[in-house]
């Protein structure tokens, strides 16, 4: 491995590491999302304790935590299996940050972000299962389940090239929802739109 992918995969983990739904909701003097909701740093944990706007602010910048790193290493012509260990540095920089105690949130977003730079037909593929998943059965984990589950497929269609690194990178996001597979066969994950009870 190059100096250069090394210092982007270290880059990458560090830029992963910025929480931003924990930012954002400081900036706008809302709790902090480690603590209420889901206790879950992403955008649909921000989305039940702050609404849209700051769940869209959030969205964006992890999905650039993803397409930053991804995207400069493209264009220094790194190669693809690199690539991928950039987008999961990213990814596990934004689960386990560095800066927020290891504590972070499920890094669909940031994977998102991190596939983005392959291609829009792709990105649009994915964001499409998404949000068809989340509308029709209405839990945000099992849109993030089936959608990381299609992606390597998708991948092997659109740019075969890519489909290990993007197959590695759902591995991780599979496994970082365990706890909600667990509570979407127990009946107990909280449906989008609806506040989470509090047990």
């Amino acid at each position: 491995m190059t100096p250069l992918a090394f210092a982007m995969i270290i880059a990458a983990y560090l830029l992963g590491s910025i929480s931003s739904a924990v930012l954002i909701c400081r900036l706008l003097r809302l709790p902090d999302p480690r603590t209420v909701g889901s206790n879950n740093p992403g955008a649909t944990n921000v989305l039940r304790v702050g609404g849209k706007g700051a769940a869209i602010g959030v969205l964006l910048c992890d999905m650039l935590k993803g397409t930053i790193p991804v995207w400069s290493g493209y264009y220094l012509g790194i190669d693809p299996v690199i690539l991928g260990v950039i987008a999961i540095a990213a990814c596990l920089g934004h689960m386990y940050p560095i800066f927020f105690h290891f504590k972070g949130g499920k890094g669909v977003a940031t994977a998102l972000g991190a596939i983005a730079p392959i291609g829009w037909d792709l990105t649009g593929l994915i964001t499409g299962t998404w949000l068809v998943v989340a509308v029709i059965f209405r839990y945000s984990s099992l849109a993030a389940i089936v959608t990381v589950l299609l992606a390597p497929v998708y991948t092997w269609m659109a740019r075969p090239l890519f489909t290990l690194p993007v197959a590695m990178l759902s591995c991780l996001i599979l496994l970082r929802h365990h706890q909600n597979i667990r509570r979407l066969f127990d009946g107990s994950e909280p449906k989008l739109g609806k506040k989470r009870s509090h047990h």
